[in-house]
């Protein structure tokens, strides 16, 4: 756009160098709408950490600010997952922490008294500008038309699909991951076409920084292989290509193991082999050129290409061969759910529990991307028409981000990038047509060929007009305007539907709802933060708090306080045992409990106002993980009426109105409605009308919406309960859960 806008106004040196600040002014303007357009959560609510994972990733960075690198590295947090604790230092991706730490300490050094807070806050759209300038350096490469580079940016500044996970207090790895991933690509793209070993070198290095910052790393560690396998089938192997991935490959490999979490997983995991494979395919292809160019004989190659062939097949065959041995992991449980949808479910339903991990519905593509889907395969089309290296790239990355895409919702956020560069390319290709206001002729390059503007200007016949004197032709001023108008339009409905959803959907913190209502003012519902604000001012400072697993971050964030798991979810068992005691009778539950030494239990339940993210909602993924461990104690068919149906009125079965979630959701609830009229509201259900009693809890808080409930345990004492029983009762189930635990299952997840 800028050399559209600019004309022929710009010649020489002075026209360039006023075409580049146009430019750096158009991205600088870019940078600040896609910062602007993520401050809605801030303007609207707080300066708020959101969600549940940023809630640790804040905790962790304070913790890195106070203590230091070195004992944030060995840091050992005894506070979660009770009893058992976690070596946090070995088990997350430190990149975003230490990003917010520099930062901090940078500010500092300049003596901005800025809070580690507001720098957690507004990390992510900071990073959201850069990225988008990555996103412009990156299709630059991809096409020759500078406006392609400028329309990209804006793009991937506004675009739904990227603010999902970018807002204003959405403190997670994505915040970075993302700018990294577009820029780790322009840098291989670069190499590619400069076939330098520095370019190598600055790939490996942004390699290395997007693993310490995120686990879908991964993703890159397969597609730049799968490019370069792909260019040497279509006989495309260079020198540019060997120095290109040889550089990066090694370099990039030597920086990723330095990340403790990842060690050495790049040669010893499957999810990293195919990487190995082409560096090792690329070696023996770059000693056969050599040899070919050497001695051109023509039996000697076909010995050379027999000779790869063999090599080739004794590799593959080694790699299977280590793979069964288990010298090398195999594919972990999150790569066979993207292939097998339903092998999560039925093999690791914690995987499968997580909603953004569910399947992608076709409503959400035009709801994250809107008319970037229609213009998306348009972008790889033209790539097909003009087929070098860095355009493979794009036709590849395209094909496996739209079937990841589609099996995943998380895995939009990668899909997004792609999506903005080749719609891009296609409309700019469009804008560059139409915005001319003169038709092509002889002088005129169309995309660069002078031949195309030749058949164009005099090769049709004279009997066309809109040919020579165009009226109502493709190059006529009514068919720019319409164009032109069309595509303005356009452009302006997805400004205004970018920034809808960035408003509406996408800027609510989790912590705080937010309602509407009758006379249509905004009422806000911050049961959560009371909740949490209790646990810290009314609890022991060590005092235990099991809930689901999903809670676990806020709690140690906000409370402060111990909990059994979190969100790191990587103990399967322990996650199974907390199911088992929601899902249990109280008989069941309360040795558990015991055992564990918990305090209080804190459930969430959104009967009263209509809060579907509630617990009894959640609560089935609870019984099919704890049925995962103990198949013969928990069976999920117990806990639906004889039809099939998931109840909890009065059709509900024994096993569900006895189980330990329901009388913590529904205990006293009766109390709020007439005798026998109390409703859930969020199951469309009337509820029975004697309430449910505890006899082992007692109810300690509930919030003023009742969405958080939280319940203490009592003690052995207060049952009423022989001690001596007592202790006999809860050695004997120790005993049982003991025996059924050696062959537990445990999982990483990240």
């Amino acid at each position: 756009m800028a050399d559209v806008v600019g004309g022929k106004f710009f010649e020489g040196e002075t026209g360039r160098s006023t075409r580049g600040l146009l430019r750096l002014i158009i991205l600088c303007t870019i940078a600040a709408a896609a910062v602007s357009s993520r401050l809605f959560s801030v303007i609207r609510f707080e300066s708020i950490i959101h969600e549940f994972d940023p809630w640790f990733n804040f905790r962790a960075t304070k913790y890195l600010i106070q203590h230091g690198f070195y004992n944030f590295w060995d840091w050992f947090d005894d506070r979660t997952w009770h009893p058992l604790g976690r070596v946090t230092g070995g088990t997350l991706y430190p990149g975003l922490m230490v990003t917010s730490g520099v930062i901090y300490h940078i500010l500092r050094f300049l003596t901005f008294p800025v809070d580690i807070r507001n720098i957690c806050v507004l990390l992510a759209p900071g990073f959201s500008g850069l990225t988008a300038f990555a996103t412009y350096l990156f299709t630059s490469e991809m096409s020759i038309s500078p406006s392609a580079g400028l329309l990209a940016a804006i793009f991937m500044g506004i675009a739904p699909g990227y603010i999902s996970r970018s807002v204003a207090g959405s403190y997670d790895n994505e915040a970075i991951a993302i700018f990294l991933l577009v820029f780790t690509f322009f840098l291989w793209i670069k190499s590619l076409k400069e076939g330098s070993a520095m370019w190598g070198a600055l790939t490996a290095l942004f390699y290395g920084y997007m693993v310490s910052a995120w686990g879908g790393y991964v993703f890159i560690t397969n597609l730049l292989p799968l490019h370069a396998f792909v260019l040497i089938c279509m006989g495309r192997y260079s020198a540019r290509l060997y120095v290109s991935y040889t550089t990066w490959y090694a370099l990039g490999t030597l920086a990723s193991m330095q990340v403790p979490f990842v060690g050495f997983l790049p040669i010893r995991s499957s999810d990293h082999m195919a990487a190995l494979g082409v560096f090792g395919l690329i070696q023996i292809v770059g000693f056969v050129e050599f040899i070919r160019q050497q001695l051109p004989s023509k039996q000697f190659q076909t010995l050379l290409r027999a000779l790869v062939l063999a090599i080739f097949v004794v590799g593959l065959g080694g790699l299977v061969l280590l793979t069964v041995s288990g010298t090398i992991a195999p594919w972990s449980g999150r790569f066979y759910s993207l292939w097998d949808t339903g092998y999560a479910k039925i093999h690791i339903p914690i995987i499968a529990s997580v909603s953004e991990h569910q399947p992608t519905a076709w409503p959400a593509f035009f709801f994250d991307l809107n008319m970037l889907i229609w213009l998306f395969p348009a972008g790889v089309y033209m790539c097909f028409r003009n087929l070098k290296d860095e355009q493979v790239f794009i036709v590849i990355y395209a094909v496996l981000a739209s079937y990841f895409a589609g099996v995943m919702v998380r895995l939009m956020l990668t899909l997004t990038p792609v999506v903005c560069v080749a719609a891009a390319m296609a409309l700019s290709q469009i804008l560059d047509t139409y915005l001319v206001a003169a038709k092509p002729n002889e002088e005129t390059h169309v995309n660069g060929n002078a031949d195309v503007a030749k058949i164009t200007a005099w090769a049709l016949p004279d009997t066309l007009r809109s040919t020579r004197s165009p009226v109502v032709g493709i190059y006529s001023y009514l068919s720019k305007s319409v164009i032109v108008g069309a595509v303005t339009s356009y452009l302006l409905l997805f400004v205004l539907h970018c920034t809808w959803v960035t408003s509406n959907a996408y800027s609510s913190p989790s912590v705080v709802l937010a309602s509407r209502l009758p006379d249509g003012s905004q009422h806000i519902i911050d049961d959560y933060r009371e909740a949490y604000y209790w646990l810290r001012q009314n609890t022991a400072e060590n005092a235990k708090v099991m809930s689901w697993w999903d809670y676990g971050y806020q709690i140690g964030g906000m409370a402060d306080r111990p909990t059994l798991v979190d969100n790191n979810t990587w103990n399967n068992t322990h996650i199974a045992t907390v199911g088992k005691a929601m899902s249990s009778r109280e008989e069941v539950s309360y040795p558990i409990m015991r055992q564990h030494e918990v305090d209080y239990v804190l459930v969430v339940f959104g009967g009263l106002l209509g809060y579907s993210g509630d617990d009894i909602n959640k609560f089935l993924w609870m019984v099919r993980i704890a049925e995962g461990i103990w198949p013969d104690e928990v069976k999920e068919r117990d806990y639906f009426t004889a039809r099939g149906e998931y109840r909890v009125d009065d059709e509900a079965t024994p096993t569900m109105r006895n189980s330990l979630m329901y009388k913590m959701s529904y205990y006293n609830y009766n109390a709020l409605f007439p005798q026998g009229q109390a409703q859930d509201r969020v199951r469309g259900s009337k509820l029975p009308a004697q309430g449910p009693e505890l006899s082992t809890l007692e109810e300690a808080f509930t919030s003023e919406n009742w969405i958080i409930r939280i319940y203490k345990v009592k003690d052995l004492d207060n049952l009423g309960r022989d001690h001596q029983s007592a202790s006999a009762f809860e050695k004997g189930n120790k005993r049982k859960k003991t025996g059924k635990r050696r062959g537990a299952r445990v999982l990483r997840v990240d």
